[in-house]
Order: C-alpha cells, then structure tokens, then sequence
C-alpha cells in the first residue's frame, strides 16, 4: 500500500493493476479504496460511483461477458477521471473470456484502469499477468491479527481473553475477514446466553475444536509408541463431537509449532493432509496417527 500510495501522489498510474494473495487479507477491499484514490475520490463504502464498476468474475466469466465490458469500457467516465473496474476472482475467467480481456489490456483506452484481485495467480494466463503491476498481499500473522480482533474488542465493548483472541486468530488461518466474521459471531451468540468473558474453552466449544491439552497429548502418545493411549485420547475426542478434519487440522498446526524441536514428525504432517480427502476421516485418522507409532 506504501508503493501504491506514493505512485499515485506522484501521478503514476498504471492501466492495470494485479493484486494476488489469499483469501480474507484486503485484496477487495484495497481495490475500492485504490479505485477511489485513482480518482481523488473520498472512499465511502456506503456510496456507489458510476464509474467504479466491480465485476464477479465467478457468475460473469464467458466471452460474451468482456466482450460488454470492452464496449462499455470505450464510453468516457460520467463524472470521475477514470473508469475503474474491478475484477474480483479473475481467475474464474473462461479461456475465450481471457483472451477477449487480453485485447484490451493490450491497448487499453486512456480513460479505464483495471484492478485484478485473485486467490489463484497460478490460474492466470501469464500474458495477461505481464500486462499488469503486481502487488502481492501476505497472510495475516497470528500476532497481528490478535491485536487488531483485541482493537475492535475494546472498541465493540465485547469482553474475551487474549488466549481466545489467539485461538480465533489460529483458526482463521491468516485471513482478517475470517477472524473478524468469527469475533462477530461469537460475541452474538456470548450476548444471547449472557455470558460475560469470552473465554478460549468456550470457543473450542462453539467451534468443536478439541482442547489444546488433549492435541498435545495425542501428539505426546505418538512420541511414546503409546498405540493405547492413542486410541483412548482419539475416541475421548470423537465422543466430546470433534469432527476428525477439524482435529488433522489442529494437529498440523500444533506440529508446525513445534517442528524445529521435533523433526521426526515432519512425515506425519503430509499424511495427516490426506484425511482431509477421505470419505472415512475417523477410520483415517487412527490408521495415520497408529502408523506414526
């Protein structure tokens, strides 16, 4: 955002931008403030402008969808400088789609800039992403995003401990939107049952995340060759109503912290990312976490 801000103070202003990252970390977001700023516009997410048009690539990606915007594109901005479009999951574009939008960004008219946003950059034709700058948005770190969801906390008066706040950012995995949709939530359903603190057990609760204490027992169980031990902590988890997904999960995440200290369980993350694909996770589970023994 720093690169972005000192260009357009100084007037550089590309046709078309490209902004790449994951889900949930302001790609959509710093589009519309960037659309707005493009056109010394004050940003309002209450208000629309004509001239900042955002397309879903999702529902509008055949041919004949860009093949309306280029001939919208040549009509000159109601009132604004510029005519800004937005393109959210460009990567949804049909090949047919891309090519049409190729020739556009190839000799675009004076008066349109594009603003790209994608999960997927992989899925881009790499002579589209050539004709673009691209900016890079990282996932949220754990730190981060619990002093932000702890900022909205204190302002939103919602009472919760900082090792909550930790273990909604945890399971946000990096994306903003996530924890702050996850925050909202919660605190809904706290005020509903007149709960006064939000505590880390009653989000592992609402969520059916299993207690921290028992992942790492389960991981300790692996350490010991304790296969009894292992299937006693796996059943006491599927009858608290953990979901067997959820638990891979967690345990990927708890070996990823500790994996300096512990290299030899490096292997089990990879197999423990399979029973994500499998129709019998439980069974699955048991037999990956049986065979670490």
């Amino acid at each position: 955002t720093d690169i972005l801000s000192r260009a357009i103070s100084q007037g550089n202003i590309s046709h078309a931008y490209l902004l790449t990252g994951p889900r949930g970390v302001g790609k959509t977001s710093v589009a519309r403030i960037l659309a707005h700023a493009i056109n010394d516009l004050p940003y309002d997410e209450e208000n629309t402008n004509l001239d900042i048009i955002e397309i879903d690539a999702a529902s509008n990606n055949g041919v004949d969808d860009v093949r309306d915007l280029r001939e919208k594109a040549l009509i000159a901005p109601v009132a604004a400088k510029k005519k800004v479009y937005i393109i959210d999951e460009v990567h949804m574009l049909s090949k047919p789609a891309f090519n049409a939008l190729l020739k556009t960004l190839e000799e675009p008219p004076e008066h349109v800039v594009f603003i790209l946003a994608t999960t997927n950059i992989e899925k881009l034709p790499a002579t589209i992403v050539s004709r673009t700058q691209r900016f890079s948005f990282r996932p949220i770190s754990i730190s981060d995003t619990s002093a932000h969801l702890r900022f909205i906390a204190d302002n939103e008066q919602i009472k919760i401990d900082d090792e909550a706040l930790k273990l909604i950012a945890l399971h946000s995995d990096g994306s903003f939107r996530d924890s702050i949709s996850l925050l909202d939530q919660i605190s809904g359903l706290v005020d509903s049952k007149g709960t006064d603190t939000i505590t880390a057990d009653l989000i592992e609760n609402i969520l059916g995340l299993a207690p921290a204490e028992l992942v790492n027992q389960i991981i300790e169980s692996i350490e010991a060759h304790n296969l009894e031990q292992l299937v006693q902590l796996l059943d006491k988890s599927y009858y608290n109503g953990t979901d067997a997904h959820i638990l891979a999960g967690q345990l990927i995440s708890a070996i990823r912290q500790q994996i300096i200290s512990k290299p030899q369980l490096l292997p089990l993350i990879d197999a423990l990312i399979d029973v994500e694909k499998s129709s019998q996770p439980q069974m699955k589970l048991l037999s990956v976490l049986g065979q670490a023994i």
